[in-house]
């Protein structure tokens, strides 16, 4: 049985927690575009990795199969 090939760019981009779980960053992370608009504490908010949801979690694992 071949191996089953990973997405580069999704496994880049999340982390397997060790309970089983996907962390991924948050939509706007690097967040320099138009900032005077955004409050800090919004800006603060984007830094901080997140959980994706159980339907999306299905997915990037069989995108990313050997994610770590």
């Amino acid at each position: 049985m071949p191996k089953i090939r990973t997405r580069r760019a999704v496994a880049k981009r999340i982390k397997i927690t060790a309970t089983g779980k996907v962390k991924r960053m948050r939509e706007f992370s690097g967040c320099h575009h138009i900032r005077e608009k955004k409050s800090p504490k919004r800006t603060r908010l984007f830094r901080k990795p997140a959980l994706a949801a159980d339907g999306d979690a299905r997915n990037l694992k069989r995108l990313a199969p050997y994610a770590k």
